[in-house]
């Protein structure tokens, strides 16, 4: 027998998750939701942080960054968690990689109002003491934000219980989901519309639509660390290796050198999906990654020659010495072309998955794309 009922049923209290329901709790519609574990510890805790907005393809993912941008800025301050709002540098180390910089500013930056700078090697020496002055340029992103997630999405959910009145059910597994309906290790209950926002559990729930997406685990190396030197960086860092990885510049005809010199000069970056992440957290040391291995599980086991590899990187990017704090993996869905999917089952079930490493930087309005897609725009 059904217990309660709710407006919207959430399963899944990682930024997707926390996205639908706030989106409908200000609605002021009744939401719940559901985890399997004590606290979130998926994708949603484990990554850099980082909203990007710079990074994004034109087009959908886009327009969903830069209403993402708005919202993280909004729950910043209404959860109180701290949000580095300076921007990203992206850092042009070769010709090959100023040269690609330089193009998208000149062409799709204007052309798709991404608000950018092309920081020369001169205007470098202005920041950090003239640290960053060893690499050629710099695509200075404005719109890019930084939070550091393991303290971010509790208080976002603190936030969500203490003022939007949501619900959340911890420590609990949905086991089954129908129009309308599921089945937990807490009881059944009932809501107008049940939302499945799994991560990269594609077997638990609707196992079968899942199936049809062919997806895959992508599986990330990460590090924390310690810079030897009062760094006291404010920005998210990335270097032109991300340029071959983002789809905002990977298409562009001038990221065809970058990636052959990539080939040509680091292949073992690419075999194993290396390009470089640096976030600040809020207590002076940083988080580094990533690397990117691609399977129908994720393997439990690390490269020590990965992670060298990402710190002997972070440390010529930085121009100072790391010292390891922390190791872990990533994790996050994965599959095709497609970054995200939102599968409509039935008339009350439905599913919003990401199969790219950017929720941070888009879920928040995919969430609210969805939930107006359930119960219409808010009044």
């Amino acid at each position: 027998m059904d217990r309660f009922a709710s407006d919207l049923l959430v399963v899944g209290a990682g930024i997707l998750g926390l996205s639908h329901a706030y989106a409908a709790a200000r609605r002021g519609l009744k939401v719940r939701v559901f985890e399997r574990s004590a606290t979130p510890v998926g994708a949603s805790v484990r990554n850099f942080g980082q909203a990007l907005v710079t990074g994004q393809p034109p087009g959908v993912m886009l327009e969903l960054a830069k209403a993402s941008h708005g919202l993280w800025a909004n729950w910043s301050v209404a959860a109180g968690f701290e949000l580095k709002r300076n921007g990203s540098l992206l850092f042009a180390r070769t010709e090959a990689e100023e040269t690609l910089l330089t193009a998208f500013c000149a062409g799709r930056a204007q052309q798709h109002d991404y608000r950018v700078e092309l920081l020369s090697r001169a205007q470098l020496s202005d920041l950090y003491g003239g640290r960053f002055n060893h690499h050629r340029a710099a695509l200075h992103g404005f719109d890019d934000q930084q939070l550091y997630s393991r303290e971010a999405i509790p208080k976002l959910i603190g936030y969500l219980q203490r003022e939007l009145g949501v619900e959340f059910l911890f420590s609990t597994l949905v086991s089954g989901v129908e129009p309308g309906h599921l089945q937990s290790t807490a009881g059944s209950f009932r809501g107008r519309q049940v939302v499945v926002c799994s991560g990269h559990d594609y077997l638990t729930l609707l196992a079968e639509p899942m199936a049809a997406l062919n997806p895959r685990v992508c599986r990330l190396q990460m590090l924390r660390g310690r810079p030897d030197s009062n760094l006291d960086l404010q920005h998210s860092v990335l270097t032109g290796l991300s340029c071959v990885h983002y789809a905002a510049f990977a298409d562009l005809p001038e990221a065809a050198a970058v990636r052959t010199e990539i080939q040509r000069n680091y292949p073992h970056l690419e075999e194993h999906g290396i390009h470089l992440l640096v976030s600040p957290t809020p207590y002076g040391d940083l988080i580094i990654g990533d690397s990117h291995d691609y399977a129908t599980d994720a393997s439990p086991f690390n490269s020590e020659q990965v992670d060298q590899w990402m710190l002997a990187l972070a440390e010529d990017t930085l121009g100072c010495k790391i010292q390891v704090m922390e190791r872990w993996q990533g994790v996050y869905g994965a599959k095709g072309p497609n970054p995200f999917s939102r599968l409509d089952i039935a008339p009350g079930l439905s599913a919003t998955l990401m199969h790219s490493g950017v929720g941070m930087s888009v879920g928040p309005a995919l969430g609210e794309q969805a939930v107006t897609a359930m119960f219409g725009a808010p009044d």
